[in-house]
């Protein structure tokens, strides 16, 4: 049996706990042991502590990673952020030993240390090299049945693409979200701005004008390409501009149009049989026609 460490960070506990659902659910029914991440941190995300220190940053990334290390696990995550910066950390150490030496100092302070042994992946990745498309396929309880999905992949998943130990063969051009839609009875077309930042992070936080302006861009070019059932998407982050942000929209009478928005945890778990009740509780846009139509419905 696999067994991973499921890093959660901040954003899906305190936001939406119905992703944690969602990846503990699609674990188990992946045959996948999961394995407690006591004691773990903040990542630190883009934004805090990089922007301050990065010596102070690569001891709270280490820290986190020398937990994983201790326990013999590598470590899983749906937030595009704790991915990204959980391996570029582990990156940077490597390439600047004389950091990584006053890390080891630090964390030697508390009894701890940290290797450099560690994976960090992002659900998607673990889901195609670690589990495959054709066990996803013999595992789903329900078929996708032509659901439109639109991708939103992350821009933390897929940069700084040097960092991580695995990814798309081509960064601007990412298709494992893709694939894994497809494999389960889902469409998944490429559409001109699948790379496009969904203005969430630290832009949201300081300038939430500016934010929505580029989301409801991306938005709109969705809608007008693909005209999704729904969009799927691989960051927590990016799951709250595409569904709270989305509704801020409408509120504001920006757009007249409504998609409703799953994280990739979600989506494989609802077709693996999760409760949907669960899966899905936080949502702010409706997604009966989405579960209807996985459930064999038009």
């Amino acid at each position: 049996m696999k067994r991973i460490g499921l890093f959660l960070g901040c954003n899906i506990p305190f936001n939406r706990p119905d992703v944690e659902y969602s990846l503990r659910f699609l674990l188990n029914a992946l045959d996948v042991e999961i394995v407690e991440m006591e004691g773990a941190a903040c990542c630190p995300a883009y934004g805090t502590m990089p922007s301050l220190g990065i010596f102070e940053w690569a001891v709270a990334s280490a820290w986190n990673l020398s937990i994983a290390e201790e326990k013999g696990v590598d470590m899983i995550t749906g937030c595009g952020s704790c991915y990204g910066v959980q391996n570029e950390a582990n990156y940077y150490m490597k390439k600047h030993p004389d950091i990584k030496k006053k890390v080891d100092e630090v964390l030697a302070k508390v009894g701890r240390k940290y290797n450099g042994n560690v994976k960090v992946w992002n659900v998607t990745n673990f889901l195609y090299e670690q589990i495959g498309l054709d066990t996803l396929k013999q595992k789903a309880k329900y078929s996708l049945n032509g659901l439109k999905c639109g991708i939103q992949t992350g821009c933390h998943n897929l940069w700084p693409s040097r960092a991580f130990p695995a990814n798309e063969d081509n960064v601007f051009a990412p298709k494992r979200m893709r694939e894994i839609c497809e494999a389960l009875g889902g469409v998944a077309p490429h559409y001109s701005t699948i790379t496009d930042c969904c203005g969430m992070g630290a832009l949201r936080s300081n300038a939430p004008e500016k934010s929505l302006a580029l989301f409801k861009k991306k938005l709109d070019t969705i809608k007008a390409e693909l005209d999704p059932d729904v969009n799927v998407i691989g960051c927590s982050s990016c799951l709250m501009q595409f569904d709270a942000g989305q509704s801020l929209l409408i509120e504001q009478k920006k757009i007249n149009y409504k998609i409703p928005a799953l994280h990739i945890a979600q989506l494989v778990a609802i077709a693996l049989g999760a409760e949907v009740e669960k899966a899905t509780a936080l949502a702010t846009i409706p997604l009966n026609g989405v579960i209807t139509k996985i459930k064999g419905g038009n």
